[in-house]
């Protein structure tokens, strides 16, 4: 998977990761691939509902030792 952005979103709480978020999407162009890294676990929900709700895919999750990584397709 190419990711043509990282956003560092470690160590904000709620809504801090989806504020960062909304602004980083706006950086790519639609179709690319937006990372984001979090440690707040509301974030799982919070991205995954984001995304149903403004038109971009959630193509992959995954969680580490408390860090979770989230692989965002602009719509």
């Amino acid at each position: 998977m190419d990711i043509n952005k990282t956003l560092d979103a470690k160590g904000l709480a709620c809504p801090m990761p989806i504020v960062k978020t909304k602004k980083a999407i706006g950086d790519i162009e639609s179709g690319q691939i937006l990372e984001v890294v979090a440690t707040d676990a509301g974030a799982k929900s919070d991205l995954t509902a984001w995304c149903k709700s403004s038109g971009h895919e959630l193509v992959d999750m995954n969680e580490d030792d408390g860090v979770f990584t989230f692989y965002i397709k602009k719509g």
